[in-house]
């Protein structure tokens, strides 16, 4: 019978693979002038829902900031640098005049959809090492794990 892996020697091996996984994608969103911050902004804004009648996608600052889980200021610098290549833009929110929307414009979805092929290569690519039935038992696993560990809600 194996012997089991001793908790902290499971979190180090989990904080391992996770930098590995973080290092590499860095590097693949380098040579496109992105960061993990401006991808996950970019990828929030490519997914987000019509305004209801408006006839736009777009999200508020606000919603941005909580999706990426970093402070209003630091959404509004990454808004700022996607807005700057072109890639977003702030528009008047349809429904609330007080309010603006970063939508997405047609170059920012180019790019986002070049970026997301690149990552589900990579990621194929980086578990191809695992089989089909020990990348589903990761999967279960990690969602259990997920499941059972909540992520704390942000401090206002």
């Amino acid at each position: 019978m194996s012997e089991e892996p001793a908790q902290p020697e499971l979190a180090e091996q989990l904080h391992r693979i996770n930098h590995r996984l973080r290092r590499r994608w860095g590097s693949q969103l380098a040579p496109h002038g992105m960061s993990p911050h401006y991808y996950r902004a970019l990828a929030a804004i490519a997914h987000s829902p019509h305004v209801e009648d408006g006839g736009v996608s777009g999200l508020k600052l606000r919603d941005i900031a909580e999706r990426l889980r970093i402070a209003p200021r630091s959404a509004t610098e990454v808004i700022d640098g996607l807005e700057e290549r072109g890639l977003v833009q702030r528009v008047p929110h349809p429904k609330d005049r007080r309010a603006t929307l970063v939508v997405i414009t047609d170059e920012g979805r180019a790019l986002h959809e070049e970026l997301r092929v690149e990552r589900q290569r990579s990621s194929k690519e980086f578990f191809a090492v695992l089989n089909e039935a020990d990348r589903g038992e990761l999967s279960r696993l990690l969602g259990k794990l997920i499941d059972a560990h909540p992520r704390p809600e942000r401090d206002s």
